[in-house]
């Protein structure tokens, strides 16, 4: 699995205010919605594109634009939402899927409790958003998930991972053999043994929907 740590000053100002504690969650969705438009930058670098034909206003050239199937946006619920706009803000031509992870408390194995994608995704490339990569349970699920459905190209986007995240995607990814590619705002130094990624910025969904204490 390729990793890109993005290195900008305008993500490094960006995520110190969204790990700020008194950043107030309207500010927060904002910033993540810019935050992740930065990311998407880098993200799409390998986006397919097919050769057209296009006529300026003073001649014809040549251009390009997205490859058919259109590449697949897939939102974990219910946090990854909240990357949603700042994605298709840079590409509004994509489709959407959502998936929904959950973790069964007795195997400890991440389940899919809803979905909204196609049958079929051969030859689709694939953008997953979740804002924490922390244990890679729901992440990793959902790459799985993916895989299965004949996805060949996926990309990983995340504001935050630990590395303890990172070793599982990577080995997850050896063994399905899908190119995949992380891409994340900053790398963290460890979970903490509630699982919370440390230093962190607390549970990006209750600070994305009002819920933070």
């Amino acid at each position: 699995m390729d990793v890109i740590d993005v290195d900008h000053p305008l993500v490094a100002h960006k995520i110190a205010l969204l790990r700020d504690r008194d950043t107030p969650s309207p500010t927060f969705r904002d910033l993540v919605a810019e935050l992740v438009t930065l990311l998407a930058y880098e993200a799409t670098r390998t986006v397919r594109v097919e050769k057209n034909e296009i006529e300026t206003p003073v001649a014809r050239t040549e251009g390009v634009h997205l490859s058919e199937p259109r590449p697949l946006v897939v939102p974990i619920l219910r946090a990854g939402l909240g990357m949603l706009e700042g994605m298709m803000r840079l590409m509004p031509s994509a489709e959407v899927g959502f998936v929904g992870m959950a973790r069964n408390e007795e195997t400890l194995e991440p389940v899919t409790y809803a979905e909204r994608l196609p049958g079929d995704l051969s030859g689709r490339q694939c953008y997953v958003l979740d804002p924490m990569l922390a244990t890679g349970g729901s992440l990793g699920g959902t790459v799985q998930f993916l895989v299965d459905r004949g996805a060949d190209d996926i990309t990983c986007i995340c504001l935050l991972a630990a590395p303890e995240g990172i070793e599982r995607m990577s080995e997850l990814v050896d063994s399905l053999n899908v190119p995949t590619t992380l891409v994340v705002a900053a790398i963290d130094d460890h979970l903490d043994e509630h699982g919370y990624i440390i230093p962190g910025l607390g549970d990006a969904g209750d600070r994305l929907y009002g819920l933070a204490q």
